[in-house]
């Protein structure tokens, strides 16, 4: 069919003939009009891919006649013919394009195959992170749309709690998402770290995170003073009395007078006591193989534990021996709240251990040896340690500390510690 400017009114008057037919428009070489037996009417623009007279023949659609005007489909063909004249070929992309994956799709092989290198717990709650806060609000675009405004709109979304939500799943099961401003800044770098695998899979080529302006890591330092442990001891000793479950009131006291982390003393192990060194070994802490010296204090209560034959746990699960106790932190929940000591966690307690052996003098080694600190520094030194001296700064830090929980354990050195003051 000859050529003629593309109008409304000459657009309007065109009938559906027995055969799909074409318009072309003489006024843009490459634009036309794709008119369908049924009668609808299509914009497109077709050219040579590579350019050339030996290029294939490509048609790319722009869009319904009524949905675009003839002057809005003439400018985006115009969009897309440049394109082609600088050796890209748009309809080859938008086919590209379609069979992209989603945000959603990406998380999924990430989990199945970009995961391998981190601690079961770690990457539990990674893709936890993931599945609740990403997927929500990130999960439908394609890959290559996420931008760094995406990025970051998703950062202000979870710390203002858009994707918090608590949910019954099942029986005695439920999924409490809280989100904020510590939630907001491990989703972005949970994000980062799933496009480092696309990137390595050579599915996209760069990583939206990476620009993205994320606030300060504002790192817990609260610890206790010796006047608030003795009211965390109380409370411990009221919550034994009034029926709590032996095993969570042992745990939070070894929480305060290791400085070990959470699972590291729920989920112990009785083949990580060494109580003739008086030290834990953790075959497998956040920082790998850990040596942890003990004061006497924690060493009493371990050793108050009833250890079943054949049980693996220190302190096992009440249903099933072959998992440990789990069901701290109801108590916990009740024991800050009879100290009143709002906003305290178990970490606390860690920091609480920190700041004592700083403030007793100890050296910035031997206090990232009580912690298991991740310092390569902290750790090479006390990998050559004899145990006697690290047991002794583990009671000098400790003692006062076991006073004012109201362990009621006296040794050796912890009057040494009373006397000279040091």
């Amino acid at each position: 069919m000859q050529s003629q400017k593309l109008t409304k009114r000459l657009i309007d008057a065109t009938k559906p003939l027995e055969a799909e037919c074409f318009l072309w428009d003489s006024e843009l070489a490459g634009f036309g009009l794709r008119v369908r037996l049924g009668g609808s009417k299509t914009f497109i623009a077709q050219y040579r891919a590579g350019g050339g007279r030996t290029g294939q023949s490509r048609r790319f659609t722009i869009g319904r006649y009524g949905t675009l005007t003839v002057e809005e489909a003439r400018l985006e063909a115009r969009k897309v013919l440049l394109a082609v004249a600088h050796g890209q070929d748009p309809a080859s992309s938008r086919r590209t394009n379609r069979r992209e994956m989603r945000i959603s799709e990406l998380v999924e092989h990430f989990g199945r195959q970009g995961t391998d290198n981190l601690k079961e717990r770690n990457r539990r709650y990674m893709l936890a992170r993931l599945k609740h806060h990403v997927v929500p609000l990130l999960g439908r675009k394609k890959i290559s749309e996420v931008r760094i405004g995406d990025v970051e709109q998703m950062l202000r979304d979870v710390k203002s709690g858009r994707t918090a939500k608590d949910e019954k799943t099942g029986p005695r099961v439920r999924v409490i998402v809280r989100g904020g401003a510590g939630a907001a800044i491990k989703a972005v770098r949970d994000l980062s770290a799933v496009y480092t695998f696309a990137i390595r899979q050579e599915w996209v080529k760069y990583n939206p995170c990476a620009a993205v302006k994320k606030p300060p890591d504002r790192r817990r330092t609260r610890f206790l003073s010796m006047e608030e442990v003795q009211r965390f001891g109380s409370a411990l000793v009221q919550l034994e009395a009034d029926g709590a479950n032996p095993k969570a009131i042992a745990i939070m006291r070894l929480w305060a007078l290791t400085g070990c982390r959470r699972d590291e003393i729920a989920g112990l192990k009785w083949l990580e006591i060494d109580f003739d060194r008086a030290c834990l070994v953790l075959a497998d802490s956040k920082t790998g193989r850990s040596i942890r010296p003990l004061a006497h204090a924690a060493i009493a209560i371990l050793k108050s534990q009833v250890k079943h034959d054949g049980a693996t746990f220190v302190f096992p699960s009440d249903e099933n021996a072959g998992v440990f106790y789990q069901g701290t932190k109801r108590y916990w929940v009740k024991a800050v709240k009879l100290a009143k000591l709002p906003g305290v966690t178990p970490h606390t307690l860690r920091h609480t251990i920190g700041s004592a052996a700083v403030s007793t003098g100890e050296t910035l080694a031997m206090t990232g040896a009580l912690l298991g600190h991740a310092s390569e520094k902290a750790t090479s030194i006390y990998a050559h340690m004899q145990q006697d001296p690290a047991r002794r700064a583990a009671d000098r830090v400790v003692g006062p500390i076991a006073t004012a929980l109201g362990v009621g354990v006296s040794t050796p050195f912890v009057a040494l510690h009373r006397k000279t003051g040091n």
